[in-house]
């Protein structure tokens, strides 16, 4: 059941990879491209999931009430976005701040397009490195370094280009003799380290990350704060979703504040952080 499960993540992160590219070709012959210094965006965006309460009866009371179950299916829904637009230019590190449930990690799913809109449209322009879960993209069964090449390979990359990195990957998670152990037996800390070192060697042209940041000790969130300053520096497209106000204020341009599935403002960080802190005092 696990490896079907896991099957079915592989086959929907290469059809997110190829729908990409395939969206982009298609907006180009068709004349209407996006602008190149575009890297992401949004237009009147709303998500928003069916609620399974009629189903608290079990099974046997869903099918002896099936229409009645069916038509609840189709009434009763959460939203968690509601129309919302917004661009993000290549090269800019933006944040996603607001409460839990407000719909930041929903955003970073569709950029990641491991989410589908529920209506509206959202383009990306350029390949996306998502390290949205713990252990996202990994197989419980295989060790860190197999996992290092399945994650690659999920990612678009070629076997060859990910072993070249492959020692650069190990050295920077500090995992040691555990690189070579099913993944099973890691910690949370051990399963952030080998995710964002991932990502973050294997040239990423959008870099999403959901609170990865605050696991893992305080020597290891420094060097991914390093890492991500240093990608800054090299015109990567940077969105990430924090509640540390410490680490926005250090990282990014710009913060796009969520409040009740909406945006509530949207700006320069030394614009929008004053206002938010405010609203939560």
């Amino acid at each position: 059941m696990e490896l079907r499960r896991h099957h079915s993540r592989v086959r929907r992160a290469l059809h997110s990879h190829w729908s990409r590219h395939i969206q982009t070709t298609v907006l180009e012959i068709c004349g209407v491209s996006m602008n190149r210094s575009i890297a992401i965006q949004f237009n009147c965006v709303s998500k928003s999931y069916p609620i399974y309460s009629h189903l608290g009866a079990g099974l046997k009371g869903f099918i002896f009430n099936l229409p009645k179950a069916l038509k609840g299916l189709a009434r009763e829904r959460f939203t968690a976005l509601e129309n919302i637009s917004f661009e993000i230019n290549r090269g800019e590190t933006v944040a996603f701040m607001g409460r839990n449930g407000a719909g930041k990690s929903t955003s970073l799913g569709l950029i990641a397009q491991v989410l589908k809109s529920t209506s509206g449209t959202v383009t990306v322009q350029g390949r996306v490195s998502p390290l949205l879960e713990l252990g996202g993209g990994f197989h419980s069964d295989l060790t860190g370094r197999e996992n290092i090449l399945l994650n690659g390979v999920l990612l678009g990359l070629s076997r060859k280009t990910i072993k070249d990195k492959e020692n650069s990957i190990i050295e920077f998670s500090e995992l040691g003799n555990f690189i070579d152990q099913p993944i099973r037996m890691y910690s949370s800390g051990m399963l952030s380290r080998l995710g964002f070192s991932v990502v973050a060697h294997l040239d990423p042209e959008i870099l999403l990350v959901d609170e990865v940041l605050a696991v893992g000790d305080i020597a290891f969130q420094e060097k991914c704060k390093n890492k991500i300053t240093e990608f800054k520096r090299s015109g990567v497209t940077i969105v990430l979703v924090s509640h540390s106000i410490d680490d926005v204020r250090k990282l990014c341009d710009r913060v796009i504040w969520i409040e009740n599935h909406k945006i509530q403002m949207d700006g320069p960080t030394t614009e929008v952080l004053p206002i938010y802190e405010k609203y939560f005092v």
